[in-house]
């Protein structure tokens, strides 16, 4: 699951399967959802802003989740343009209670006559716990995702108790990968604090919650885990250790064909080429890194190492050319800050008239880029 899609409020944001929704259309469960969702999708976010003070101006949200669910919508697309204090204002319009009765169906009966559970969706609980860091209070983020763990734990129990045999219950998918998400996010908190006995301790503790589960279909969670586990030994300077962690994970998966075996045998790929990274194997980089690209021409982890161990070998021009393709072929993919930067470096490096090649990608950015793209990543002074 991607953390910041915002799901219909109706579907996932109560205790009823979603599958049983009377519904058939985006716009049937909330006013022009579908219109919010294809603006959210193509990085329109000031478009989203507008869209949300108009029906908010002309009353067109006539329900209390319709409300919550334009106020998750707004939230993200403050936070997506760094507009941090005001997201942080749309938040604190709520009551900080996001379990009060105020945002459960049931104290609604005349617009909800058989719904139960709460309507608040699940973005802004992840919202709610993110943004304290983005404002320098990093410990209140941390206390609040370990609530909001509580509250996934809390409901996936429940799911859990109310499972078909099979073990395939949609819902109860739904909430083991919005556990998985918020450790990776408590993970990465605690990441920034350099507190790496903690960040081993959770991975390690989901990996036997995962392996618990039988004929768990994101088994291969654990496999993304244990690659990050090898990450952080490595920040440490446990070389070995992180070898021998990416060399389980290369015993656990299965070299089939299919999209996610693809995922897999890449995520192989490019932790042996961190280790040849570290060793300074520039050569044997670049030949694991051109294996991913191969197999999936998307993969920018790979692309931008690959782009990175050619400038260590002083081919500069590889280096260019590798990441220039990239944005040429696949450029929703691959437009992000760091292969910017990245690549204006090099251009630096390789050419005196660097300034009019980095204006030259400035305006090809400005016209394909979405709204929450960092234009100085180009560095045009």
């Amino acid at each position: 699951m991607d953390p910041l899609e915002i799901e219909p409020a109706f579907s996932l944001s109560t205790a009823d399967d979603p599958l049983t929704s009377p519904f058939t259309t985006l716009n049937d469960l909330c006013y022009e959802l579908s219109s919010l969702q294809d603006l959210a999708s193509r990085g329109s976010w000031r478009s989203i802003l507008d869209k949300v003070d108009r029906a908010r101006k002309q009353s067109l949200l006539s329900k209390p989740h319709e409300h919550l669910t334009y106020l998750a919508y707004n939230s993200l697309s403050l936070v997506k343009l760094r507009r941090f204090a005001d997201a942080a204002a749309e938040i604190d319009s709520m009551d900080d209670d996001l379990d009060s009765p105020l945002y459960r169906y049931e104290s609604y009966v005349q617009n909800y006559p058989n719904r139960r559970g709460s309507m608040v969706p699940f973005v802004l609980r992840w919202i709610h716990a993110e943004l304290p860091s983005k404002l320098g209070k990093q410990q209140e983020t941390l206390d609040r995702f370990y609530k909001l763990l509580d509250f996934v734990r809390t409901n996936l129990n429940q799911k859990m108790s109310n499972e078909d045999d099979d073990g395939l219950n949609v819902s109860v998918n739904l909430w083991r990968r919005r556990e998985n998400f918020v450790v990776n996010s408590i993970i990465s908190h605690h990441l920034g604090r350099k507190e790496y006995g903690v960040c081993q301790k959770l991975i390690n503790d989901m990996i036997r919650r995962n392996e618990e589960v039988k004929n768990n279909p994101n088994s291969s969670s654990n496999v993304v885990l244990l690659s990050k586990l090898g990450y952080i030994k490595m920040q440490y300077g446990d070389v070995e250790g992180a070898k021998a962690t990416f060399d389980r994970i290369e015993k656990m998966i299965v070299m089939d064909d299919g999209k996610e075996k693809t995922e897999m045998k890449n995520l192989v790929s490019r932790n042996k080429a961190l280790i040849y990274l570290v060793g300074k194997d520039y050569v044997s980089a670049v030949r694991e890194y051109g294996e991913c690209i191969e197999r999936d021409g998307s993969d920018m982890v790979a692309i931008n190492n690959k782009a990175i161990c050619l400038m260590y070998l002083r081919e500069l021009s590889g280096s260019i050319q590798v990441l220039e393709k990239a944005l040429e072929i696949v450029p929703t993919v691959a437009l992000n800050e760091t292969v910017v930067v990245n690549l204006c470096s090099m251009y630096e490096l390789a050419y005196v008239n660097h300034s009019d090649i980095k204006r030259t990608l400035s305006n090809w950015i400005s016209k394909v880029a979405p709204d929450d793209f960092d234009s100085s990543s180009t560095r045009i002074v």
